[in-house]
């Protein structure tokens, strides 16, 4: 990923009380149910490769009209990509009712301990973000995670997502996003970034920053993952500006 170096203006006093929020110093300026048993179950849109790993029994189309309750079992028990291999699937959580709706990557093994997404430092770091423009995870944020199960590597490590696996959890926070009705999403990073838009995974995040998007009907800002901010904590004025753009943008959803 590609840090973008551009200077922000001196910040303002209100500006300065988000930013000591944040914590910166010093300031820096589809299967369908069958009708018959000749019915053929829909393809997932737009990778056809994924349809032979797709679990039928919880197709696209149910999805898009599953309830909350219905959608959670529903993760908990998904088998879309053939992932169960002894991972604990996390489903969102955060306001039902929100304003944001904030999409990391991938679970992480902080994540399936603590049975949350964004858990740990990094979930500390995106609390203190919110807090920065008025908004709280517990009141007006729902906070998910676009692959529900951590993924492991063949040495046990954590990996990142194939094109397969995001686009088998996409319906998921489709449908998270339509319960929630927030009109802002805030996606954290690359991989959700790249997977929401439908660009190439490879494509760096500097390339979507700056700019609003739309996403099922709602304005989408791509910004940095806390855990690269925690990292490089000289980026928390590129995450600063992108928390501004996606603030001003509150009330342009489609």
């Amino acid at each position: 990923m590609s840090a973008d170096t551009s200077k922000s203006p001196a910040p303002s006093t209100r500006d300065a009380a988000f930013l000591a929020e944040m914590g910166i110093t010093p300031l820096w300026q589809r299967r369908a149910p069958a009708a018959a048993p000749a019915a053929q179950p829909a393809q997932p849109a737009p990778l056809a490769a994924i349809a032979a790993a797709v679990d039928t029994d919880t197709a696209d189309a149910d999805i898009s009209q599953m309830d909350w309750r219905a959608l959670n079992n529903a993760i908990a028990a998904c088998t879309r990509c053939g992932c169960k291999d002894g991972r604990k699937s996390v489903a969102g959580d955060g306001a039902r009712a929100a304003v944001w709706m904030v999409v990391a990557g991938a679970t992480t093994a902080q994540d399936e301990a603590a049975r949350t997404p964004l858990a740990g430092a990094p979930g500390k770091l995106l609390a203190n973000m919110l807090k920065a423009v008025q908004l709280a995870r517990e009141e007006n944020v729902y906070v998910t995670n676009l692959v529900k199960c951590r993924l492991s590597s063949a040495s046990g490590g954590e990996r990142a997502p194939s094109a397969d696996e995001l686009q088998a959890c996409r319906p998921f926070v489709e449908r998270e996003l339509a319960l929630c009705g927030a009109g802002v999403v805030l996606t954290l990073g690359q991989v959700a970034t790249n997977a929401l838009l439908d660009q190439p995974l490879q494509q760096a995040l500097a390339g979507s920053r700056g700019t609003l998007h739309q996403f099922n009907g709602a304005v989408l800002v791509a910004t940095l993952h806390p855990a690269e901010l925690l990292d490089r904590a000289a980026d928390k004025a590129l995450a600063w500006a992108d928390l501004c753009l996606a603030r001003a943008s509150q009330g342009q959803s489609q």
